[in-house]
């Protein structure tokens, strides 16, 4: 009990250090404005909407239609230098001098989409070349032209590596080398992302007509984040406004998907001048249940989301405070697979006692074309607010962020009492993190910081309980530093991070009135334990050292070698009980040890004038590594309670997994608006567990580890003579997935998965729309000729399972041929 006062009394200590900065560093001096505008190399024409940034920070503006811009400085000093990124342009870099405030620039252009070079998702601005670490980063442009249903799908189609595990449309995991669900950790605006996220039935709670960028770190990250990052890291980024003008500017959002008729709209106002912006956004989606060729109409796939966005900020030459607040509602269906074995129709569950899954009534036609949400569903609110600052602190900086987060998540399970929420969970986070950025010296970039999480979840009027309540005290602290000198550049650190879990005993009992289970007190008759009470300290100590070799300009070399820790998750070891959601009953075990990764990347960058590209491959040896298999009976088949629902155990064994990815994009120099796009990626997954050497799917393979991918995109940008029409740009798009036979199958866990061939065409057109930017219509056809499949991480393929002869089929199909029509008004 001592250690825990001693550790509360520290981490009240750090917040009030932290909520004191904004106050501290705000104290006036001298403003230093500088202004300027830009132009083409060739034409001498203005360059409009191109993005200058101070190097170093997220200090930004963009030029206006004359192609000037004005930005105000948070450090004055004889090193900073400003950034400059347009779509078609390599990328500027302006020296700026002591004394002189106004500036011309020329941009050359360039067919590579350079506006990807300067990521700023590290400790520091760093250019992609210069990373040892594998870092992908995604434009706002790029997630406005990709047309999915989630944000995570969206990623999947401009990353390779990236994979996501499906439960239909709108609840998508992202999987980063075939690691996933707490092994990804995601950020959104440098805030770790806590959602229950080691569930399977909903996704990632936030909103995709918000972002203004995105990166993927594809690669143990714990240095920095801690535990979780043993895979990667997902950054997402929200729009900040950078005008400066004292104008108020919007834009507005319409998209329409055929396949299950979802309607998105999204608005967003904002201004800025070179003090004060502000920012408000606001989005609704509604879809219909998804249809393929095999199943038409998924039953409990439809959802609709509701999202609210508020920024406000401050800047000065001292640095800057943004404060958000976030809003997410998401309401949908939960799917169970169930259907009649003579019609193959989809059913429903009308009775709580006595369910028979097999003798169900059908779904009825108009149940299955509606935007109605039926009453079994579920319901998931997610509220974020978090200040984020970067203040100057003598010759360096100080990079604050302090946030709380609360989700709420209720699943309706019980269809004689559909407001009877069968499980219903309030997580509550509060996220810490400074960092202090030292000034250079000796060539050497030097960054040390803590981060960590304090965080309870509680189990509120429910009646199933897959965890206990909890309460969980986490913290790190790191050392990170950069050395660059001529052609090399080398970067590294160490971290050390402590996660408390503790609960108390738990104890349900059968209400006698309702029948239904609910929370008893130890005393109560009839009372039963169900998780008996547990406390534990987890520790960790990881680190990495990467360098990079610039052959020359073209051709850059990378290696790394870091070593990751994540903590078991909540449901790893506490669990004991049904996820009415997930349809099954997760079994955890109390012993767990941390797990520990140790992965070696090599990879070399190519960036010519016709060609660029990346070649990345990876080992990664994980001790103490958590999996779950399937509980069956003697014959090995699985067993299922009444409902269908099956029981996973999870284990813990020695793994390793090894793969790469690359990517190759040809866009001829004489060829203008021409680019051809390819990537492939593969992962291999062992269970290094002794005993299991040679025994493939019986045991050895990994689960959940997605077969070879390879993606292929043609476009050409076709720019004509026209006062309204800027550019318009078609492209064609194959997509292929190999056969996965190397799959987790004992005991039923996991089935072969045949290969399959996608093909979609689109169109993009931008329209003139005088001084705020172009209007972009966008049309996909995905899926085009309405290819009948499954992807090996598609949860709905196990939900249904009818014979077992190898020609027969297994549960559900992904999402057949689907027409995408989307517009971007700005205002």
């Amino acid at each position: 009990m001592n250690k825990i006062k001693i550790f509360r009394y520290k981490m009240k200590r750090i917040l009030s250090a932290i909520l004191l900065i904004p106050f501290a560093v705000f104290c006036q001096t001298q403003q230093r404005t500088i202004t300027g505008s830009i132009r083409d190399f060739n034409t001498r024409q203005p360059v409009a909407f191109c993005t200058v940034m101070q190097e170093n920070t997220n200090n930004g503006t963009l030029t206006d239609e004359n192609g000037n811009f004005k930005i105000s400085l948070i450090q004055d000093e004889s090193t900073t230098r400003l950034i400059f990124q347009s779509v078609g342009y390599e990328t500027g870099i302006l020296q700026i001098d002591p004394g002189q405030n106004d500036y011309r620039v020329y941009l050359k252009s360039q067919s590579l989409n350079l506006e990807e070079i300067v990521i700023t998702g590290t400790t520091r601005a760093t250019m992609i070349k210069e990373n040892p670490v594998s870092i992908t980063p995604v434009s706002a442009k790029k997630i406005d032209q990709t047309a999915e249903s989630n944000i995570i799908d969206v990623l999947v189609k401009n990353v390779p590596g990236l994979i996501a595990l499906k439960t239909g449309p709108n609840i998508s995991k992202p999987f980063i080398h075939g690691l996933g669900y707490n092994r990804v950790l995601t950020l959104y605006d440098g805030i770790r992302q806590e959602g229950q996220q080691y569930g399977d039935e909903h996704g990632i709670e936030i909103d995709g007509y918000n972002l203004e960028r995105a990166e993927v770190i594809k690669g143990p990250a714990s240095l920095l984040y801690g535990s979780d990052a043993i895979a990667g890291v997902i950054s997402l980024f929200p729009y900040v406004p950078k005008r400066e003008d004292g104008k108020l500017h919007g834009r507005l959002l319409g998209e329409y998907q055929t396949n299950n008729n979802l309607i998105g709209n999204g608005l967003r106002l904002d201004y800025s001048n070179q003090h004060f912006l502000f920012a408000l956004n606001g989005a609704y989606r509604m879809a219909k249940n998804y249809r393929n060729p095999i199943d038409g109409r998924v039953y409990l796939t439809n959802f609709n989301e509701k999202n609210i966005a508020a920024l406000i900020g401050y800047k000065s030459d001292r640095g800057y405070t943004h404060i958000n607040l976030t809003l997410y509602d998401n309401h949908q269906g939960i799917p169970d697979g169930s259907r009649d074995s003579v019609t193959r129709k989809f059913t429903r569950q009308v009775f709580d006692d006595g369910d028979d899954i097999l003798n169900r009534p059908a779904v009825s036609d108009k149940a299955l074309n509606s935007y109605r949400i039926p009453d079994l569903s579920q319901r998931i609110r997610h509220f974020r607010a978090y200040l984020h600052g970067l203040y100057k602190a003598g010759n360096g900086d100080i990079d604050v962020l302090f946030g709380v987060q609360q989700n709420i998540r209720r699943e309706f399970t019980h269809p004689t009492e559909p407001m009877q929420a069968g499980m219903y969970m309030r997580l509550n986070t509060l996220n810490y993190g400074i960092r202090y950025n030292a000034p250079k010296f000796g060539g050497i970039e030097t960054s040390a910081g803590i981060n960590g999480m304090l965080q309870s979840s509680k189990n509120k009027d429910a009646t199933d309980f897959p965890i206990p309540d909890y309460h969980l005290y986490d913290g790190g602290i790191y050392l990170y530093g950069k050395w660059k000198q001529d052609k090399w550049s080398i970067s590294g650190g160490v971290r050390y991070d402590a996660r408390r879990v503790q609960w108390n005993d738990f104890y349900v009992g059968t209400n006698s009135i309702t029948g239904f289970e609910q929370q008893f007190n130890a005393n109560d008759p009839g009372a039963g334990l169900q998780f008996e009470a547990f406390k534990k300290t987890y520790q960790g100590v990881s680190g990495s050292i990467g360098a990079t070799f610039r052959a020359n300009q073209n051709i850059a070399l990378k290696a790394n070698i870091g070593r990751a820790y994540r903590a078991p998750n909540i449901t790893e070891t506490g669990s004991n009980g049904l996820d009415p959601g997930a349809h099954i009953i997760y079994l955890g075990n109390r012993t767990f040890s941390p797990e520990f990764s140790l992965q070696e990347d090599l990879g070399i960058h190519l960036e010519f004038k016709n060609i660029s590209g990346e070649v990345s491959i990876f080992n990664n040896n994980i001790q103490n590594f958590i999996y779950m298999s399937v509980l069956a009976d003697t014959r090995g088949n699985p067993i299922p309670d009444p409902q269908g629902n099956r029981t996973y155990q999870y284990k813990q064994s020695k793994a390793q997994l090894y793969g790469g990815e690359f990517w190759l994009a040809v866009h001829p120099n004489q060829w203008k608006g021409f680019r051809w796009d390819n990537s492939m990626c593969i992962v291999y997954g062992f269970n290094r567990k002794s005993g299991l050497k040679g025994k493939g799917p019986e045991g050895e393979y990994l689960p959940l580890i997605p077969p070879m991918m390879i993606n292929s995109r043609l476009s050409q940008e076709f720019n004509p003579k026209s006062k309204w029409l800027i550019a318009i740009t078609p492209g064609f798009e194959v997509e292929y997935s190999a056969t996965q036979n190397r799959y987790s199958g004992l005991n039923g866990t996991e089935t072969e998965t045949p290969s399959y061939t996608l093909f979609n065409w689109g169109i993009t057109a931008d329209i003139n729309s005088a001084e705020n930017g172009s209007i972009q219509i966008f049309f996909q056809a995905n899926n085009l000729f309405n290819e009948a499949y499954q992807s090996h991480l598609n949860r709905l393929k196990y939900f249904e399972y009818y014979g077992r002869s190898p020609n027969e089929r297994y549960g559900i199909y992904n999402m057949g041929r689907n027409f995408v029509l989307k517009m971007i008004v700005p205002f």
